[in-house]
């Protein structure tokens, strides 16, 4: 955040200088990016506060919000500003005075922002595992190494962007260039933004466990001796890294108390021990009919737990 944070007054400065508004939309970029960093540190410290009465599963899905934020300003404050001031370029077009001075700064904020991609990728990989980079992005269930990700290759790619536009224009003193480059900006930083609303607001709404988690859970339940089936089960993410798991399975109708409240207890140890992020789990016991079966009015025992 710091880096960035220098990075776009450098920006700025340049810009200012020179008069390149594909330097100016760069600068606005390194701003929002610094902004946004700031709002996903602020979203992870507030969602590590203790549940209560009011939040009784806590504030883990905080995080989800900060980083629709984070992708909203990134389309108003970044993407849109850099288009206007494309096209006001277009309209008033203005000479490059010290060219050298934009192309130093890009020079040296690409190498940087390669840094800070190769860093975030390193990062990932770890998460990533078999994925590719475009499932990883689409369903990692923490928000912040995506959304730094995606970042990252919208800051390298504006960065050479605006390298081409600013080079074109110093080259052939056509301003249009540099216009063109900033407008080129706006829309990549439109299209980031698009991606991360669609894909945090998914998370927002509520997502559940991956297939390969459900495959573990349903393992983990049913190798319990005693549980006969699972009937139904519903998951729920209330935060990145806490799983709710809801589950009704079929048990015998000879089963005591005692016996069912063995057998709950040790469904729950045997889906953390494959889930570790199964924080909330609740077992209700029930008994299995075939829906297709002849109801019966007599002999059928229903047991149900809080």
């Amino acid at each position: 955040m710091s880096a960035n944070l220098g990075i776009a007054i450098t920006k700025f400065i340049a810009a200012f200088f020179s008069g390149s508004s594909a330097m100016l939309a760069e600068g606005v970029h390194s701003l929002a990016d610094t902004g946004n960093q700031l709002l996903l540190l602020i979203g992870g410290k507030r969602s590590k506060r203790r549940a209560d009465a009011k939040h009784p599963f806590g504030y883990g899905r905080e995080r989800y919000l900060y980083a629709f934020v984070v992708a909203v300003v990134l389309f108003t404050v970044g993407g849109m500003f850099s288009v206007y001031e494309g096209i006001e370029k277009f309209k008033h077009p203005e000479a490059l005075t010290m060219w050298w001075l934009p192309l130093l700064v890009l020079v040296i904020a690409i190498v940087l922002e390669s840094m800070s991609l190769r860093v975030a990728v390193r990062e990932s990989k770890p998460l990533k595992g078999e994925r590719s980079w475009w499932q990883f992005i689409r369903h990692e269930k923490s928000p912040e190494l995506p959304v730094i990700l995606l970042e990252d290759f919208a800051a390298l790619v504006g960065l050479v962007l605006a390298f081409f536009g600013v080079g074109l224009t110093a080259l052939t003193g056509n301003c249009i260039y540099d216009a063109l480059a900033t407008i080129a900006i706006g829309v990549l930083l439109i299209a980031v933004a698009v991606v991360l609303v669609i894909e945090v607001s998914s998370l927002l709404v509520g997502e559940g466990a991956n297939p390969e988690d459900l495959a573990k859970i349903e393992a983990a339940i049913v190798s319990v001796k005693g549980v006969e089936r699972i009937i139904h089960m519903k998951t729920l993410y209330l935060g990145p890294e806490e799983l709710m798991i809801g589950v009704k399975i079929s048990v015998g109708p000879e089963r005591k108390v005692r016996e069912l409240s063995f057998l709950i207890n040790q469904a729950e140890r045997h889906v953390r021990a494959q889930v570790p992020h199964a924080k909330v789990i609740y077992i209700e016991p029930d008994v299995w009919r075939d829906p297709s079966a002849t109801p019966l009015t007599e002999d059928i025992v229903t047991l149900s737990y809080d």
